[in-house]
């Protein structure tokens, strides 16, 4: 049956399917531990150098990995067991947070060694990805694939206001404690993964078919093939590329707002707060229509409240003009976390969410490595006020280049 033939069920049916509950809590409490670690660790890079351009070191490190391994990651997703897979990467991930946490008990005067460590979780992130993000759908109750999406963001957002959170204090108590916990919560999202039942298993790979190239890069050519995938997701590229301000928060934090370590966290979970609070009413009542036209709006609406950020001294307005970006960007995260599952078949998603990650990093990671890098030769504010001014040239540029896109009304329309 077709999901437009009946009601959609409510939030409160969704989160009495078992399943639905497992996932939402592992990936909340991996997802703290992650949040926790990147504030650390950028808190920690730049308290050693005092230098932009290592923030964004950091994020060529994390991206790296990703773009590297984007032909055998997604392979792998579509060929073995993803909870399997998703339960060794996440192992090593806590392995990363070990190593910080070692360093950082040697009173680290060089900032190389936090590179390398980026770099290898990287990989192990780059394995995660597409395993964990191709899971909501093998949860969701028929019918309930927007819903799951949105209280699965929910999960993520609210981890990105409790992680920094506890972060900053953590830190400022001393920077060990910081990865300490960070590596307590994620190894508690191995075992918590290690529970979940999914109600419908992707179709078995062929024991007897070989990998090859072509099948191994057969995300990115459905990607290039079907033009809103294309277009709704390399809008999210370019914009967020542009406008990677968050990456400079710690620049930002001591140079333009003059506030420590407990002030530099709560700035750090502004953004969690604001999509945590979008991706509320997104679960709540969610986008059903002109998705399109709201897709392309509120990326522009992100690239605004760049601006504002990139201009600003108080930190009120700071704080303010990054819960607002970060609620516009989860509604476009709502946006294409519907869309890509529905336009995909099951047999793909791994690949195409293991080029989709490549993408989300380029647009983060890949985004902060830009930052960083006109930030320490042009000055910060010139790196965040330019990178929103662009995101609002990239919206205006994919209004008119990609029609189909801001066409669209109704997710039922994407569906097989």
């Amino acid at each position: 049956m077709q999901q437009s033939d009946r009601a959609p069920l409510s939030t409160g049916a969704v989160l009495r399917h078992g399943s639905v509950r497992a996932l939402l809590v592992s990936n909340g409490v991996l997802c703290i531990g992650v949040a926790l670690q990147a504030a650390a660790l950028g808190k920690q890079a730049y308290d050693i150098t005092g230098r932009e351009a290592d923030l964004g070191w950091i994020g060529l490190c994390e991206f790296l990995p990703a773009a590297l391994l984007v032909l055998v990651t997604g392979t792998v997703a579509d060929r073995f067991n993803r909870k399997r897979v998703a339960m060794v990467a996440i192992g090593a991930e806590v392995l990363t947070s070990l190593a910080l946490l070692l360093y950082s008990l040697s009173h680290p005067t060089r900032v190389w060694p936090l590179f390398l460590i980026a770099f290898l979780y990287g990989v192990a992130r780059a394995f995660m990805a597409p395993a964990t993000r191709t899971m909501p759908p093998m949860v969701a109750p028929d019918g309930a694939l927007p819903k799951v999406i949105a209280l699965y963001s929910a999960t993520w957002t609210g981890a990105t206001i409790i992680g920094p959170a506890m972060s900053g204090f953590l830190y400022a108590v001393a920077p060990w404690v910081a990865y300490l916990a960070s590596t307590v919560f994620v190894a508690m999202s191995v075992f918590l993964i290690s529970t979940l039942r999914f109600e419908r298993e992707p179709e078995p790979a062929d024991p007897d078919e070989r990998p090859t190239l072509r099948s191994a890069v057969e995300g990115l050519l459905f990607i290039r093939r079907t033009p809103i995938l294309f277009a709704a997701i390399s809008l999210d590229l370019f914009a967020v590329l542009f406008g990677g301000a968050v990456a400079l928060l710690p620049a930002i934090a001591e140079e333009r707002l003059g506030v420590g370590s407990i002030g530099y966290g709560w700035l750090r979970a502004a953004p969690g707060i604001g999509a945590a609070v979008m991706a509320l009413l997104m679960a709540i009542r969610p986008v059903r229509r002109r998705i399109g036209r709201v897709l392309l709006l509120v990326v522009g609406i992100f690239g605004a409240a760049t601006v504002v950020l990139g201009l600003t001294h108080s930190y009120a307005l700071a704080f303010g003009s990054l819960v607002v970006l970060a609620a516009a960007d989860m509604v476009s995260v709502f946006i294409r976390g519907s869309l890509v599952p529905l336009v995909t078949p099951d047999e793909k998603r791994g690949r195409v969410m293991a080029v989709e990650n490549v993408f989300i990093g380029a647009s983060n990671e890949l985004g902060a490595f830009e930052s960083g890098m006109v930030g320490q030769a042009l000055g910060l504010p010139t790196a965040v006020v330019g990178g929103g001014i662009a995101t609002l040239a990239i919206v205006g540029t994919w209004w008119f280049a990609f029609p189909m896109l801001r066409k669209v009304d109704t997710f039922d329309e994407l569906g097989h």
